[in-house]
């Protein structure tokens, strides 16, 4: 590994650490002022983010980066106002630093309770995308965090002249400028040093595709936040709303299909058999591929078959498995066999299938009756996210603030001593 990197990283990493001390419990209020400073700088800096972006779409476009690439790396009008919608958002989130609970009082006397406090410092690595830059330096700050940035080499200068703009957020209300540090090369062995810089890091987030999310997992020596798929699923139920289960099945595959929220196997139950034309009809004409079972395929011709590997596909794109289940008991069979954890939706008007559903889908969202689409930080009330946990310890779902904060014990006594 090169020197030159591991250098890099130990030096962003000391000064991580040593900002961590003094953003963990700066004042609440100042906190907030500067995210709304940096909101109100990301939009007057409109037009030099767009010259830096142009020119990364540009070395992008000479690199042969794919459409969809690009398209998640430019930055328009639209997407510069929802970065700093985002950051404001959070600014007027409650601060969950500091927050006391669960205080009960001992026989002894003792007040025992629990604290909520910064996790110290995180390590961000994500691609493609240069919102992701004011999302996690905003979160971070807003828990009282220090974070380190690595974004993707395609979006170097987009992230660097968003950086520049939170630091100047910083720095005008006297809050340490280390606290958002963004990893100033795009030498990879840059993402391997900060893997296992576990004397400074205390949480690794990686946001991006299914290799990069793999690779972290595998070398990070620090404990790492994170999911690798986005194989999500809706049952429709047979006491559906017909109309309504139509429309919330098409958004959950149609409305953004490359997102890891997006519908990927839609289960449908045989006594809606003769509806499932319908939803087939609608798909196909919105221009999604179907995958279907033999008993979808049976009864609608037009659907290829799905092979064996298809059920444990995240697509996408606009290809949708369809399986055609005899009960409550085969969904819940078929997506414990293949989902991944991250998000699953039952469309039913019957309120005890829904609980049961509710109750035994083991995966960080599930849903009754809405788009599997709302898995998402900013649809939860959390302004945004850093990204989204399909593990079950400390986060799960969308990481926001209040998930980038751990407790401590707090114990206040009056000279107690055990005996």
């Amino acid at each position: 590994m090169s020197t030159d990197a591991v250098a890099l990283i130990q030096t962003l990493g000391q000064q991580a650490r040593a900002s961590a001390r003094q953003i963990a419990w700066a004042p609440s209020g100042v906190k907030s002022d500067a995210l709304r400073d940096m909101a109100r700088r990301i939009r007057e800096a409109k037009h030099a983010i767009q010259s830096a972006n142009a020119l990364d779409i540009e070395a992008g476009r000479k690199k042969g980066l794919s459409e969809a690439m690009l398209d998640r790396l430019t930055l328009t009008d639209a997407r510069i106002e929802a970065m700093a919608v985002g950051v404001e958002q959070i600014a007027a989130l409650p601060d969950p630093v500091g927050e006391m609970g669960e205080v009960r009082r001992r026989p002894n006397g003792l007040m025992i309770g629990k604290m909520r406090v910064p996790v110290g410092v995180i390590g961000m690595i994500y691609e493609s995308r240069p919102n992701v830059t004011a999302d996690a330096a905003a979160l971070c700050l807003k828990s009282g965090n220090a974070v380190i940035l690595r974004g993707g080499s395609e979006a170097i200068r987009s992230n660097r002249a968003i950086h520049a703009l939170l630091v100047e957020g910083l720095r005008a209300f006297d809050l340490p400028e280390e606290a958002i540090q963004l990893v100033p090369i795009t030498d990879r062995l840059a993402v391997g040093a900060l893997l296992k810089a576990d004397r400074y890091v205390d949480i690794i987030i990686p946001r991006g595709g299914k290799s990069l999310v793999a690779r972290v997992s595998e070398e990070s020596t620090i404990p790492v936040i994170k999911h690798l798929d986005g194989i999500c699923h809706t049952y429709i139920d047979r006491y559906a709303n017909r109309a309504m289960a139509l429309e919330v099945a098409v958004n959950a595959k149609v409305q953004r299909p490359g997102t890891c929220n997006a519908t990927e196997t839609i289960l449908v139950h045989e006594a809606l058999s003769e509806w499932l034309l319908e939803l087939t009809d609608v798909l196909i004409q919105t221009g999604v591929e179907i995958r279907g079972c033999d008993k979808a395929v049976a009864l609608d011709p037009r659907l290829k078959v799905a092979d064996r590997k298809d059920w444990d596909t995240e697509h996408l794109g606009l290809i949708v498995n369809l399986k055609v289940v005899g009960d409550l008991d085969e969904a819940l069979d078929h997506i414990e066999a293949h989902s991944s954890r991250h998000t699953e939706a039952i469309i039913t008007d019957h309120h005890g299938r829904a609980m049961r559903f509710l109750r035994e889908v083991d995966s960080a969202s599930v849903m009754v009756n809405a788009s599997t689409r709302f898995a998402d930080g900013f649809e939860y009330g959390l302004g945004a996210e850093i990204g989204i946990s399909t593990d079950k310890l400390h986060a799960r779902g969308p990481v926001g603030a209040f998930e980038l904060t751990t407790l401590k014990w707090v114990v206040f006594g009056e000279g107690q001593v055990r005996g």
